[in-house]
């Protein structure tokens, strides 16, 4: 179902808005513009540690990798500290999801084999609407309208939740990324800002030009199946600020509406 209080959010902040949302054990949704085009940002990290811990992945998680500073994106504050020592692809993988390092997750990008390669896995798991183009930072910064680097808030979540609740990953690989996921360190925390007490989160929040902010999650309370949820918003002009409230503000109906 669509709530009307979307729409009324969407006046209030200025922001195009896109809900998916999924009780998992009842099956029923909560949507608003579910199908529409939304810029990654740094939601797609969790795709890409997913695609490089895959079960037929050739690539060992205790693999060095040596970077220089021409790797460094602005946003690294774990890869910077280790220039000098390399990282192996565990630590990479760690520093993405928890740190939202860019260059931890274009390094993951580069071992998998591209954004093509990432693509791919993607169509395997049976979403045939997401497309990476680009990595940090180009991926943030494409127009409202442009398909590159885009997903749709339904897309997305069907992602996640054959990720971090289905068979994607064998069960230790998606213990680990779900550990990482519940770790997150940086940013903000606009769904975890107004659950209650006693619920466990998975997320991975993303931000970039033109006032986008999202966060996508998988969300257990304690009495109900899990949720999986995804939030992102967009606004109309590149140096608009973002309006991370608009998130929290929609998680609660959603979250009223689900549980």
């Amino acid at each position: 179902m669509d709530l009307p209080a979307f729409g009324e959010l969407e006046r209030a902040y200025d922001v195009r808005l896109g809900v998916y949302a999924l009780n998992t054990g009842t099956g029923a949704t909560v949507v608003h513009r579910p199908a529409e085009r939304f810029a990654f940002c740094s939601t797609f990290k969790t795709l890409v540690v997913a695609a490089v811990l895959r079960a037929d992945s050739p690539i060992h998680l205790d693999k060095r990798v040596r970077y220089g500073w021409s790797d460094i994106d602005s946003v690294s504050p774990v890869t910077r500290e280790y220039v000098a020592e390399e990282m192996t692809i565990r630590q990479l993988c760690d520093a993405a999801l928890r740190y939202s390092d860019g260059t931890a997750a274009n390094l993951l990008l580069r071992e998998l084999g591209g954004p093509d390669r990432l693509n791919a896995w993607l169509r395997g798991l049976g979403d045939t609407v997401s497309r990476l183009d680009h990595d940090e930072p180009e991926l943030n910064r494409m127009r409202p309208g442009d398909p590159a680097d885009t997903t749709t808030p339904q897309a997305i979540a069907a992602d996640y939740r054959r990720i971090v609740l289905g068979d994607a990953l064998s069960d230790d690989r998606r213990a680990l990324l779900t550990d990482w996921m519940e770790r997150k360190a940086n940013g903000g925390n606009p769904i975890r800002a107004c659950l209650p007490r006693g619920w466990r989160i998975a997320d991975r929040t993303g931000a970039g030009d033109y006032g986008r902010t999202h966060d996508i999650a998988v969300v257990w309370p304690p009495r109900s199946a899990p949720l999986v949820l995804a939030v992102m918003s967009e606004r109309s002009r590149r140096a608009d600020s973002p309006r991370e409230a608009v998130l929290t503000e929609a998680t609660r109906h959603i979250t009223t509406a689900l549980v």
